[in-house]
């Protein structure tokens, strides 16, 4: 189907998926129509077919796209201390959520809702991320630094508790966002025994 008048695949491709993503994160991943997604944007429903072949691969490739962004943008260096370390990953995933509230919303809440190769290929993504901290907290407990019984559940409670700051945090709230990382710094610092 051609696009409507005056349409541009690189334009409306990301439109496209800023849609999707935005009523996805407001409405659930089930609730939500291409036809509403192409309403969203503007153009006929047959144009969505032009930028994904349907619901299902539109909503993998929001979650795949967030991982890889999370990945490729972090940044670690084993030499420095891990509590640095920690901080720094700390400081790099509260900002990102706060940045991008919908597409983490969206890779915590809808991960159910993607096929079982989807999701696969998504934890495989997800696993990775985890793993970047995991080798932080290993690192701390090596130095004696960190004193924690079990690294891989510290790293899960450590993840969803940094995650959350995105069902509450509001800019221009009580607590900026410095003030958000100096206090969830005070509270990771005592949860891994530092």
């Amino acid at each position: 189907m051609a696009r409507t008048q005056g349409s541009k695949a690189v334009i409306t491709g990301p439109l496209v998926r800023d849609a999707a993503r935005s009523l996805f994160a407001r409405h659930g991943y089930s609730a939500v129509s291409m036809r509403q997604i192409a309403a969203q944007v503007g153009v006929q429903v047959g144009t969505l077919y032009a930028y994904t072949p349907d619901k299902q691969a539109l909503l993998a490739d929001l979650l795949r796209g967030h991982m890889q962004d999370l990945l490729g943008a972090w940044q670690d260096d084993p030499e420095r201390p891990a509590l640095e370390r920690l901080h720094s990953f700390l400081r790099f995933h509260i900002a990102t959520s706060i940045e991008r509230p919908e597409a983490v919303f969206l890779s915590y809440m809808e991960l159910r809702s993607l096929t079982p190769e989807n999701r696969r290929q998504i934890a495989t993504l997800r696993r990775r991320y985890e793993e970047a901290l995991e080798t932080i907290l290993a690192a701390g407990v090596a130095e004696g630094t960190m004193h924690i019984p079990d690294l891989r559940l510290a790293t899960m409670a450590l993840i969803a508790m940094l995650t959350g700051v995105v069902n509450w945090y509001r800019d221009g709230g009580r607590l900026d966002q410095e003030r958000v990382v100096a206090i969830y710094w005070e509270l990771v610092r005592g949860a891994v025994g530092a």
